[in-house]
C-alpha cells in the first residue's frame, strides 16, 4: 500500500549528506515539498535539484520546506550539491523504506529489459503532515513551476 492524499507523512529513517540518521516525521508542523529522483548527477535529476533550488526562496517565501531524496550514498550527495552549488536539502534512502512507503521504487523498462527503479515523483504535505498533492511520472520542464503554484494555492506562507 502506497501514501494517498489525506495520509500522515510515513515516519520513515533517512541518512542526510553527512550520513546522520533522521525521521521525515522531524518535518511536521510546516508544509513540506518533497521530491524522488533516480540519480545524482544525470541529466534530468540535474536540471530538477537546479530548478528546486532556484525557486527555493519562494518556497522559503511561503514557509514551504524542500528535501530531494534517491538511493544515492550520503557522499555522492555531498559531491552533487557541491559540484552545482544545490541549495535544496538531499537525503538518502539506503534501505529504500521511504521509496516503498510513497510507492515510488518501481519496475521500469529501458530498451527491453526490466529493472527496478525510482519513478520520478513529487508530494506536498500540509502545515498538518498530511498529503495534499502528489505527482507521478514528473516530467522536469515546468514541474518545479507547477509545485509552487500549487503551495501557493494552498496558501502556505
Amino acid at each position: 500500500m502506497t501514501i494517498a492524499p489525506g495520509d500522515p507523512i510515513p515516519a520513515a529513517e533517512l541518512l542526510d549528506p553527512q550520513g546522520e540518521s533522521f525521521s521525515l516525521a522531524r518535518y511536521a508542523g510546516a508544509p513540506l515539498v518533497l521530491y524522488f529522483y533516480p540519480k545524482d548527477d544525470t541529466a534530468g535529476c540535474t536540471r530538477e535539484a537546479q530548478e528546486f533550488s532556484a525557486a527555493k526562496p519562494e518556497f522559503d517565501a511561503a514557509g514551504v520546506q524542500l528535501l530531494g531524496i534517491s538511493k544515492d550514498s550520503a557522499a555522492k550527495h555531498r559531491k552533487f550539491t557541491e559540484k552545482y552549488g544545490l541549495t535544496v536539502p538531499l537525503a538518502t534512502d539506503p534501505e529504500g523504506a521511504a521509496l516503498e512507503a510513497f510507492g515510488t521504487w518501481v519496475e521500469k523498462t529501458l530498451y527491453g529489459r526490466k529493472y527496478m527503479g525510482i519513478d520520478r515523483s513529487t508530494f506536498l504535505f500540509g502545515a498538518d503532515g498530511r498529503l495534499v498533492r502528489e505527482w507521478r511520472k514528473v516530467r522536469v520542464p515546468g514541474h518545479v513551476e507547477e509545485v509552487l503554484a500549487a503551495v501557493k494555492a494552498l496558501g502556505a506562507g
